[in-house]
This record gives structure tokens, sequence and C-alpha cells, in this order.
């Protein structure tokens, strides 16, 4: 390998790896990654209610920490899970969704949002988009206080947190209190230097990028709710958590929407995830680098999810 990642980076990267497949088919695809889930996942935390049901005929999983006090609204987290838009679900990513509830001590909403190549752009984002708005109606409901939520994804699902934070801004619609992005794909061009310094990257390559996005967009799809970096205006959105890895080519995304961000006058923390690889958030608990920086988006999602005085 290539990229000089920690002893214990090196394990995580080859336990994944053992995982995968040489086949293109989607369902094998889907199958290796849903058996890498399995066997890799730490395990969801305890003292938490967890149910699934349906936000505007979305599938979703609902955490709420026994330590909040019943029938008093709450902060929420709006995850949306990564997969490149092909794969992933509700189980992927329910280590990380079910740790966000407890560490933050916040109501966490994760979306099954439809996947390519089945249903390509823009049924994920719509499916999005569809539940945050479905818990400002139904927030109070849920005991959700519906002007203390943030939205967060990793990869692909960073990708959808920032579309549906430019949609909303488009329709003169409230903001997530925070948009929190995990090495997301955001669109970026194909000469950025992250491409080339991290073409064959372990566990995502420049290769695999195009893979995913020819999956997920239709010829010539050139929105910037598809491709967020596209935008012609990044004014008036959520602040911003942005954590880039440093052996991703989807590294520069997050590097060029950060500053976009900051030039528009938005308010960003950013962390440039030194010694990270591309879907490391699976590390948690195995590596001391990937434990810091979920340290780093916890601090950061407390700060704007505490009550307004």
């Amino acid at each position: 390998m290539g990229y000089p990642v920690s002893p214990e980076m090196a394990d995580f990267i080859s336990d994944s790896l053992s995982f995968s497949v040489d086949s293109l088919e989607i369902s094998a695809q889907r199958c290796a990654y849903s058996r890498m889930c399995q066997a890799l996942n730490p395990p969801r935390p305890g003292a938490l209610d967890v149910n699934d049901l349906k936000l505007a005929g979305v599938p979703v999983r609902h955490y709420r920490p026994h330590a909040l006090p019943p029938e008093q609204p709450a902060p929420c987290v709006l995850y949306l899970h990564g997969g490149g838009w092909v794969e992933g679900d509700l189980d992927s990513h329910d280590f990380l969704t079910g740790a966000l509830a407890v560490d933050l001590n916040a109501v966490v909403i994760a979306v099954d949002y439809r996947l390519a190549p089945e249903h390509p752009f823009p049924a994920g984002f719509g499916d999005c988009l569809a539940v945050w708005h479905a818990l400002q109606i139904q927030g109070p409901r849920l005991d959700i206080d519906p002007h203390r939520i943030a939205i967060a994804g990793d990869s692909a699902g960073g990708n959808l947190a920032a579309a549906v934070c430019l949609a909303l801004r488009d329709a003169g619609e409230r903001q997530p209190v925070v948009q929190a992005l995990i090495y997301p794909g955001l669109g970026g061009a194909e000469d950025l230097p992250s491409r080339r310094e991290c073409f064959d990257a372990p566990l995502l390559s420049t290769a695999d990028i195009g893979f995913y996005q020819q999956l997920y967009l239709k010829d010539g799809e050139r929105s910037p709710y598809a491709a967020p970096l596209s935008a012609a205006d990044f004014r008036g959105v959520a602040p911003a958590f942005i954590g880039v890895a440093q052996f991703d080519p989807l590294r520069d995304d997050g590097v060029c929407y950060e500053r976009a961000l900051r030039e528009a006058g938005v308010t960003t923390v950013f962390d440039p995830g030194l010694g990270l690889v591309h879907g490391c958030l699976r590390g948690k608990g195995q590596v001391p680098e990937v434990d810091a920086m979920y340290q780093r988006l916890i601090a950061a999602l407390l700060v704007f999810l505490r009550p307004s005085n």
C-alpha cells in the first residue's frame, strides 16, 4: 500500500478489502457491502429506543436516547448514509446513527432513501428532502424541536445533505442548524489534485467515483442538487462542518466546498482528516485517528444543536 497510514488503519483497510468482489453486478456489490457491514460494524450503543417507521412514505429509523426527558422537544440529526447512492441502508450505518444519538443526547432520524441505478437522481434526493419537510410538520408529534434539526451524511450522504440545504435555500425555507458533511462527493472536477494524487486509494479509487456517478446520474445531468459544487451561489445555506480524508480522491470536493461556502459568508468548520481514508468511520473504536475525527464531529454538532437563548 502506497499510503502512509497507521498500523490500525492498515488493519481496518485490510479487513474491509477482504469482503471485496470482482463482479460489477450491483446485486453482488450490495451483498458484499452488506457482509462487510455486518462483520465490521461496531455494536450499537444501548440506552436507546429504536423504531422503524415511515415519514412522507420514506422508511426511516428513529433513535431516541433514554437520557432525553420524555415529551420534551429534543434536538435532532437527520442522517443520510453513504454508499455511492447505490449501496447502504438503515443497517449499514446503524452503528454510527446510534452512537450519534447517545453522544449528542439527541434524536437521530436515519433515512432509507431509494438507490440507483433502479432509482437514479433525483429519486434519492427527493426522498431526503421529503423527510426534511415531514420533520418540519411532524416534529412536535415525535418530540422533536423543528428549529433544532441538523442534517448530516457521509460520502454520497454528504452530497445529499448539501443538496437539501441548497434546495431549501432556493425555496426560501428554513435551513438546518448545521450541515455536517463527512468525506462528501460533491461533483468536483475530474482534474482536482486529489483525483490524481489518490487515484488508487484504498476503499475508493478515482475509477470508483466515475462508476457510481454513472449509475446515479442520467446522461447530461447538471443540477446543483446532484453536484453541489456546480451551484452558482452558495450564500444563505446552513453553517457547515466539512470533514475530509487525506487519502481519498474525493478529498478536494470537500476542500473546494468549504472554501466556496466560506467565501460566500457561511460559517464553516473544516477537518483535514489527516491519516484517514474514505469510508473510515466504520473503523470507529479501532482506529485512534478515526475516533479523534468523530469527536471533532460531535463537538461541532453540539455547538449548533444547543438551545438558543
